[in-house]
């Protein structure tokens, strides 16, 4: 069974930055794609971005320009680099690696941005 384990949230001032961490048990590239979601209270998970094993990337409108992901193969660890935090990105974040038919789900990190 893969483990994803999160790490780096924390309290930030709006217009700070954050970087989280999402730690694989196992090489990424058995991944077709690794993605960051996030969860708000009292609303749907939402994509936030995803890259694919090829390098190419997706980003939600919503953090396109602010927010970048990344991975270290070596590491077996995909980054989330957070810039320019506003209030609404206050959300659990949650790091996903999805095979052909399963996506394997870490524990989720909160990140709160206080204005």
């Amino acid at each position: 069974q893969v483990q994803l384990v999160e790490s780096g949230g924390g309290l930030v001032l709006a217009g700070g930055s954050l970087r989280l961490s999402c730690a694989t048990s196992d090489r990424i590239s058995r991944f077709n794609y690794m993605a960051w979601y996030r969860q708000a209270p009292g609303k749907q998970r939402e994509l936030v971005a995803r890259l694919f094993s090829g390098s190419t990337t997706y980003y939600a409108d919503s953090v396109k320009g602010r927010f970048t992901i990344s991975r270290d193969n070596a590491k077996n660890t995909v980054y989330l680099q957070m810039n320019s935090l506003k209030p609404e990105d206050t959300a659990v974040y949650y790091c996903a690696g999805s095979e052909l038919f399963t996506t394997y789900w870490g524990q989720g990190t909160q990140v709160t941005v206080s204005s």
